[in-house]
């Protein structure tokens, strides 16, 4: 056999696996390296199943378990990871570090923010806009009146579905740093609404709600109906919204029928429902009924009871139909009555003010609002609504030009764009940011930096006549109850290019407030 090569350095031959004879030393080492990683990866994994998972967004706001929204109450420019909230929330973190601590009360916005309904997201956005109009104004423009304001947002998530946590943390913001002193927004007459109102005013904090509309969220005479303490409203009820309609329109009820959401326990609905039946007293048509999905911004199957009903309508002699439902079941009946088979017949829809969504809703027949559909709808606020115009004489009471003015001044500062105000949500939320400033202030003693917690809550009987709010929306005038006294009611019309027109004013006491705008006594 030859000789193998040998590695010239060692001696040793080439190509023989090399044995490495390890010391006990180094073996104990080893075992002791080896039994450290053991431990030390079980440690993390064990650190990791025991520690709880961070889920805060932001100083004050987290994640809900299951849930990816972030939910809880933000000053500090916190968008909720909301795109569209990201220019106003920053604005309104700058006005509120210029605060100094002891100077300010707080006012909370509180909106279902994080909602994945593009109507509500379009609300949402212009009422946290009209709000910060205000607190600007409150700031900036007031001769110095104090205290200051700083606004927060607080997010109630998709639906209010968190709207229990949310509330508990505005509960726990009354004493100082924030001094948490009224909560505005508030704006959809539902379940979870209701009962945030319920928990914020038995806490005794003060409410102004901007678009709550349902007769039963609000206080009235009578005992046991007094339940929300501290509540106050800058829009008109369903019953006025109806009684202005009705008044504008003097409907014809022996030609005319209601068509009604029969599912129970949505606010808005129960109580237009009932407000418009009892405008059509004698109607000779019972109701057409529909039943909308448990959450109503779903499509559902309504749209095709809706093609039924349209079909039923047509064996009628109506010319005007009142609607009471939410807006995407609005859309869809306005989609089927478009496509009638008694085309050549006329129609007008009624119906309350979810018909503000309609002018930004990409699922409306534009061509159902040329088939002699006529849409109307009592709006809460329009920009038109207190400017002059030929042939259209802006009233004497009831609310002025030059307060709709300073509205418009103020909110400009709000985007870089031109904020949509169409819809009249940046124009009532600013309205009732006003309302809630009003009574914080009013409630505070002389030489005192902010009033009591207690003090809020009693103002709103005081807010008439010459102590009015002059809202841009028109005269705010408080009854004993927090309830608006015979609010101005904007008509607007769906014109079929999608734009709200404008139509005129009216009144659920037919005609104006008088100058003086005290509510009268009522039983």
């Amino acid at each position: 056999m030859p000789d193998r090569p040998t590695d010239p350095r060692t001696g040793r031959p080439l190509g023989l696996l090399r044995r490495r004879v390890r010391t006990p030393r180094q073996k104990l080492l080893a075992s002791l390296v080896t039994v450290a990683v053991v431990l030390g990866l079980g440690g993390y994994g064990v650190a990791r199943l025991t520690t709880p998972e961070d889920r805060s967004c932001a100083p004050g706001v987290e994640r809900p378990e299951g849930s990816s929204e972030c939910v809880g109450v933000s000053g500090d420019g916190h968008a909720f990871g909301i795109p569209e909230l990201q220019e106003i929330a920053g604005l309104i973190g700058a006005e509120n570090a210029t605060l100094k601590d002891g100077e300010y009360a707080t006012v909370a916005v509180l909106l279902p923010l994080t909602s994945t309904d593009s109507g509500m997201r379009v609300k949402v956005l212009h009422e946290v806009q009209g709000a910060y109009a205000y607190q600007y104004r409150a700031n900036h423009e007031s001769n110095s009146e104090t205290p200051k304001i700083r606004l927060v947002l607080a997010n109630t998530g998709k639906g209010n579905a968190h709207w229990r946590a949310t509330v508990d943390r505005l509960i726990g913001m009354t004493g100082a740093p924030d001094r948490l002193r009224a909560v505005s927004g508030v704006a959809t007459s539902s379940t979870e609404v209701r009962e945030s109102v319920a928990a914020l005013t038995g806490a005794g904090i003060a409410v102004v709600g901007t678009t709550i509309t349902a007769d039963d969220i609000a206080n009235g005479p009578g005992p046991g109906h007094n339940r929300y303490p501290g509540l106050a409203r800058v829009s008109p009820t369903n019953s006025d919204e109806a009684k202005a309609l009705a008044n504008f329109g003097r409907v014809d009820a022996a030609r005319a029928l209601l068509v009604q959401d029969t599912r129970s326990g949505d606010h808005y609905t129960d109580t237009l429902k009932a407000a418009f039946a009892a405008s059509l007293k004698g109607a000779p048509y019972e109701p057409q009924l529909f039943t909308s999905p448990t959450d109503p911004t779903d499509e559902g199957t309504t749209a095709n009871t809706f093609r039924q009903i349209t079909h039923l309508i047509c064996d009628t002699r109506a010319e005007t139909v009142f609607f009471a439902g939410r807006h995407t079941q609005l859309r869809q009946f306005i989609n089927a009555l478009g496509a009638r088979g008694c085309v050549d017949r006329p129609f007008t829809i009624l119906t309350g003010d979810e018909g503000s969504y309609l002018g930004a809703d990409e699922k409306l027949d534009r061509g159902a609002l040329k088939a002699r559909l006529t849409v109307r709808y009592a709006a809460l606020a329009h920009p038109d609504a207190w400017k002059p115009a030929p042939g259209r004489p802006v009233p004497a009471t009831g609310g002025s030009v030059v307060a709709y003015g300073t509205f418009v001044s103020d909110v400009a500062r709000a985007s870089k764009q031109p904020v949509a105000l169409a819809d009249g949500q940046a124009i009532v939320a600013y309205d009732a940011m006003a309302t809630a400033v009003h009574a914080i202030r009013q409630a505070t003693p002389q030489g005192s930096r902010f009033p009591e917690l207690a003090d809020v809550v009693t103002q709103w009987p005081q807010v008439k006549g010459s102590l009015r709010v002059e809202g841009a929306s028109g005269w705010i005038c408080l009854d004993n109850y927090g309830n608006p006294y015979n609010k101005a009611v904007p008509i607007v019309e769906l014109a079929p290019d999608g734009s709200q027109r404008f139509v005129q004013l009216a009144w659920p006491e037919n005609r104006p407030p008088t100058t003086a705008c005290l509510p009268p006594k009522r039983g």
